[in-house]
């Protein structure tokens, strides 16, 4: 027999394409820890997630050029 675990876990996920449907995966890590698997049922709430600011946008625009300006260097740097 199983037990339910009451637990809540957030996480982002993409919207997907499955065959002719659209859908969202559920992690595997996250399944461990609910310890749920096929056939269970689980509780989903669903919401948009917020749409990133300018300025957040700008910097992830600056730091992807910095690493592209700077890949061997830091490929370099990740060996070590």
């Amino acid at each position: 027999m199983r037990y339910a675990i009451s637990m809540t876990i957030t996480t982002t996920q993409k919207i997907i394409k499955i065959g002719t449907s659209k859908g969202v995966t559920i992690p595997a890590k996250d399944l461990r820890q609910l310890q749920a698997d096929t056939g269970d049922e689980l509780i989903i709430t669903i919401e948009r997630s917020p749409q990133p600011s300018s300025d957040t946008t700008a910097l992830v625009a600056l730091t992807q050029k910095l690493i592209a300006r700077h890949k061997k260097a830091l490929d370099n740097l990740s060996q070590r």
